[in-house]
């Protein structure tokens, strides 16, 4: 008679898979996709080519630049910092290709691996001044922001670069097993990131900083080296799109970039992650881009104004904020 009264009192066999799916629908993420999957199919009722291959290919062929510049600004809005640059580096990333091939006369290759040198040399510039003499992420990196882009337009005067070869332009413009060639370059970004974030030692460490950077500092970590090398990251990467973009766009100019940080932190934002840092996730970014994306061409082929897009992408922007505080608020009590 015991043993059937603590059997009755024992939890069902699936009673742990159910508050698993339970606890990952109401988790940030899950309740992101959920909206993104409502949003494709209200948007996919008014227009048949917007879930059509093709255009659901240009769209991911479009998505790439921004995000592999969300992956590591990820790790910093964790960490509780802002990278405000990444436009600027992508823009000087482009004029250093071009000048670097056509004006110093350098082969395409070289000047590819010296332009992504100096994307990261910048990124590592934006960390060092934030870590070593203290000026605050937010100044630092809209300090630089102006100054990034003042040097490309400097080094341009103006002018365009046009004329690359084909294999250049197979980058950003070719095929690679039925997918775009850059998603590519993406794919193995969120997998590299994801891995650095969730399952390292590192990833923890981002965490621990934007938790209590002094509580990190006291306990052993290296928070000034986490730092340098998140930024040279996001240096490294705002170069990579650069590089792409060009590739895509089949030209250079010192205008490219420009609002990228914009998107790129409203991705990283929806995605779940806390600007106030110690929270976040590389999932919540990934599906936060493909939201935002998918918004904007799904809302254009359905004719609404580019104006009326950007009102109905920040409302969204909004919600997905009051849920993550709703979700943290729920957390904290239990």
């Amino acid at each position: 008679m015991a043993l059937q009264e603590k059997s009755k009192l024992q939890p069902a066999p699936d009673d742990g898979l159910v508050v698993r799916i339970r606890g990952a629908l109401l988790s940030q993420e899950g309740v992101l996709f959920l909206i993104l999957v409502v949003s494709v199919i209200v948007l996919s009722l008014n227009t048949d080519r917007f879930l059509q291959p093709s255009n659901l290919l240009t769209q991911a062929r479009l998505l790439v630049e921004v995000g592999l510049v969300a992956l590591p600004m990820t790790f910093i809005i964790i960490t509780g910092g802002i990278d405000l640059s990444v436009g600027s580096i992508l823009g000087l990333t482009a004029i250093m290709i071009g000048i670097g091939w056509q004006t110093l006369g350098l082969p395409l290759e070289l000047a590819i691996v010296l332009a992504l040198a100096i994307a990261t040399l910048c990124g590592f510039v934006n960390g060092l001044f934030i870590v070593r003499v203290g000026v605050p992420p937010l100044i630092m990196t809209l300090a630089t922001l102006a100054l990034y882009r003042g040097l490309a337009q400097g080094i341009s005067e103006g002018r365009s670069v046009r004329g690359y070869p084909e294999w250049f332009t197979a980058l950003g413009q070719g095929d690679f097993l039925g997918l775009p060639t850059q998603i590519w370059f993406l794919i193995v970004g969120v997998i590299v990131s994801w891995v650095i974030l969730a399952r390292t030692t590192f990833g923890r460490t981002l965490y621990a900083i934007g938790n209590n950077e002094t509580g990190a500092r006291f306990s052993g970590l290296n928070v000034d080296r986490a730092k340098l090398l998140i930024y040279s990251y996001s240096g490294f990467m705002a170069g990579l799109a650069g590089w792409i973009f060009v590739s895509r766009v089949t030209t250079t100019r010192s205008d490219m970039g420009s609002g990228l940080e914009l998107d790129v932190i409203a991705a990283v934002v929806l995605g779940g992650t806390s600007i106030f840092g110690g929270t976040g996730s590389i999932t919540g970014t990934v599906i936060g881009m493909v939201l935002i994306q998918l918004l904007k061409n799904g809302l254009a082929l359905n004719g609404v104004t580019q104006d009326a897009t950007i009102i109905v992408i920040g409302l969204v922007l909004i919600f997905a904020i009051l849920v993550n505080n709703f979700i943290q608020g729920q957390r904290q009590k239990s």
